[in-house]
């Protein structure tokens, strides 16, 4: 995608016509769009981040700061990367609505939803039981996340090209914080299991 914008390659004319489609801006759709500002969308990692850090401390875990820690770094490796390739790309916004400019691509505000209500998520499943609820929680990230993104294209903010762009980097990035904590909370299992085998 990022070749695409570069070099004006065909990806961009079905991205255009899609733009033309979409947009109607709305309040709606800015209040959406709104979701993904890093004043709404940090705040909700951070509270998180601080439960799951108080929780595994008060459980004793031997690393309970890890968790919280690899949230907050994936959230600031977000604008270490959007932003070097929104100036690489220089990619100027949608001309209906947006007044002109360059750096769109990709969305900012898209990849800020993702790892900040997915960091959100990953940090919160381990302490729910409840398949049902974790099903929830699931559902609850994917409509934060696609509401931001249809948001911002609906309002005129961005191209459909510049929030799948997001979607493709955040889901490196989450995928990354995925594997961390998942060893993190294997360690943990692995840590109480022997403590109870022990001797006394």
């Amino acid at each position: 995608m990022t070749w695409q914008v570069l070099a004006d390659g065909p990806l961009l004319g079905p991205d255009r016509r899609l733009s033309r489609v979409l947009i109607q801006p709305d309040r709606f759709s800015e209040l959406l769009a709104d979701l993904g500002n890093v004043q709404v969308a940090v705040p909700v990692l951070a509270l998180v981040a601080a439960f799951a850090a108080w929780r595994g401390r008060a459980a004793g875990q031997d690393r309970w700061w890890l968790p919280p820690l690899a949230a907050g770094l994936a959230m600031v490796l977000v604008p270490a990367l959007v932003v070097p390739l929104k100036e690489w790309t220089d990619r100027p916004g949608p001309p209906v609505v947006v007044p002109p400019g360059t750096g769109y691509f990709p969305s900012g505000h898209t990849a800020t939803a993702c790892v900040a209500y997915g960091g959100a998520l990953l940090l919160l499943l381990p302490s729910v039981a409840s398949p049902v609820a974790r099903r929830v929680l699931q559902l609850a990230c994917v409509v934060l996340v696609f509401g931001v993104s249809y948001g911002l294209v609906r309002r005129g903010y961005h191209w459909p090209l510049d929030v799948v762009a997001s979607w493709c980097l955040c889901s490196v990035l989450l995928t990354l914080l995925w594997l961390v904590l998942s060893r993190s909370n294997r360690r943990t299992s692995a840590g109480t299991a022997s403590s109870r085998t022990g001797p006394s």
